[in-house]
C-alpha cells in the first residue's frame, strides 16, 4: 500500500533559512507527496479550514515541516491547528474522520542534539517539547511518530546539510511505499534514527 504524504510547511522567514531551502529543495517530485507552504498560501493567517480538511482527508501521512520557534513552531502552524483540527470534525465523541493517519514533526533548530537534555542548555530533552503535537495526535486518533531532526544547522556544513536533504528525500519515498512497521518507528527517538536501520526485506 502506497501512502500519500502531505508537508505542511511553515517557515516565516524561509528566504533566511539555509538549512529548510535544502530540505524543502530535497523534496522528491512524486505524485503522492504534497507540499504546502501555509505562508506562502495564507500570509494573511486566514486559512480556508475546508480546503486544508479536504488536503488531510486526501493524504494518509501529515508532516508538521517547520523551525524550532522558542521551542515550539511558527504560529501559523499553531492558527492551522486550531482551526482545522475543530471539535466535531478532527475529534469529539464518536468523531473517526482522523483514525489511523500518519503525523509527525519535521523540524530544524539551530542548537546542536547534545542542547536538548536535562544536562544540556535547554534542560530538557527535544521529545518533551513535541508533546503538544503528540498529544493533539492522539486526541485525533492520529499516529504520532517520531520526528524528523536536523540541529546545529549554524555550524553545518554544506556537505552536511545536504547529506541531510537527502535523508529527508529518502524518509518521504520510504513512508510513501509502506511496508514499514509504525511501532518499530515510535521505538526510535527521531526518524533519522530509524532511517539508518537497513530496510528488512521479507524473503
Amino acid at each position: 500500500m502506497a501512502y500519500k504524504i502531505l508537508i505542511l510547511f511553515t517557515h516565516p522567514r524561509f528566504e533566511q533559512s539555509r538549512s529548510n531551502r535544502v530540505l524543502v529543495n530535497a523534496i522528491p517530485d512524486h505524485p503522492d507527496i504534497t507540499f504546502h507552504d501555509l505562508y506562502e498560501q495564507y500570509a494573511d493567517f486566514n486559512v480556508d479550514v475546508a480546503r486544508e480538511q479536504e488536503l488531510v482527508m486526501n493524504h494518509d501521512i501529515i508532516i508538521w515541516h517547520h523551525p524550532l520557534y522558542w521551542y515550539s513552531a511558527p504560529p501559523l502552524l499553531k492558527q492551522w491547528i486550531d482551526m482545522v483540527l475543530e471539535f466535531g470534525w478532527a475529534y469529539g465523541h464518536g468523531v473517526t474522520t482522523l483514525n489511523g493517519k500518519l503525523v509527525f514533526n519535521t523540524f530544524t533548530s539551530g542548537g546542536p542534539r547534545e542542547a536538548y537534555s536535562s544536562d544540556g542548555r535547554n534542560c530538557h530533552p527535544i521529545r518533551s517539547f513535541f508533546t503538544p503535537f503528540e498529544q493533539t495526535a492522539r486526541l485525533c486518533h492520529m499516529e504520532y511518530l517520531p520526528p524528523f531532526a536536523v540541529q546545529g544547522t549554524h555550524k553545518l556544513s554544506d556537505v552536511e546539510l545536504y547529506a541531510n536533504g537527502q535523508a529527508y528525500a529518502h524518509l518521504l519515498l520510504r513512508l510513501n511505499e509502506g511496508g514499514f512497521s509504525i511501532s518499530e518507528i515510535q521505538q526510535h527517538v527521531f526518524l533519522n534514527d530509524w532511517l539508518s536501520i537497513p530496510k528488512t526485506i521479507n524473503p
